[in-house]
């Protein structure tokens, strides 16, 4: 059993569920170091200043397209140029394809998080609001493809996170009951697409979420690593 951490939400469910879907960046994987060169190197390009990993770290989150405004504006909200973002969104495409894995790695703990999870009976998935052209290429390069059984991305459905329709969806592809299916993520996105579902939610102190602790959220638990993942159920016989 884990030992609590005062600075950490930890709490015991009652049983194991049925179905769990993992995000992406900022929980699987620390994307950033790739997300941060492809911004710099646009922003090279377009002869504008450059902002560093620090500031992309706290961008991240929404996908690749509000990234890139956000890159194109130096902050977090608002909308650039139109024609400004017409003509650096394909730089960035482009840059992204080319390093989608350069520079990316996977947290400490996360292999035998999802391990823990598969060797438990547990079915998993992933859901992300990454395009596929990104995802599974990073989902392959970094050994993680083959564990899941359903890979969500940003553009699999007419909508993505924070709106609940692709963790429905994963739902519905394991048959599950949504009261049975819990997600793993980092950030409100996450947070708010799992309530408006009717999922539990684990989150990740580490994740990207602008900046703003993700306890303030309330998911249901949160964890450091997810080796803490067994610390949350039930002994598994």
């Amino acid at each position: 059993m884990l030992a609590v951490d005062e600075s950490v939400l930890l709490m015991m469910f009652d049983r194991l569920p049925k179905a769990v879907l993992i995000d992406v960046d900022g929980t699987m994987v620390d994307s950033v170091p790739d997300l941060a060169y492809c911004v710099d190197e646009m922003m090279k390009a377009l002869s504008m200043p450059v902002h560093g990993e620090d500031k992309v770290r706290h961008w991240v989150g929404n996908g690749v397209e509000r990234l890139v405004r956000r890159a194109l504006l130096g902050q977090l909200e608002g909308e650039p140029d139109d024609a400004l973002f017409e003509r650096a969104y394909p730089m960035y495409l482009e840059l992204y394809e080319a390093n989608t894995c350069e520079r990316s790695t996977l947290y400490p703990g996360v292999r035998e998080g999802i391990d823990y999870l598969k060797d438990a009976g547990v079915r998993v998935g992933c859901v992300t609001n990454k395009a596929a052209q990104f995802t599974i290429p990073l989902l392959k390069t970094l050994g993680l493809f083959e564990d899941f059984e359903i890979v969500i991305s940003g553009d699999t459905l007419p909508k993505k996170k924070p709106d609940p329709m692709p963790l429905l969806h994963g739902a519905d592809y394991f048959s599950v009951p949504v009261n049975e299916v819990m997600m793993i993520g980092d950030s409100i996105s996450d947070v708010s697409a799992a309530r408006a579902a009717g999922l539990k939610i684990v989150c990740m102190t580490y994740g990207y979420n602008h900046g703003v602790d993700i306890r303030d959220s309330n998911p249901d638990a949160v964890i450091d690593s997810m080796v803490e993942l067994a610390g949350l159920f039930p002994t598994v016989a």
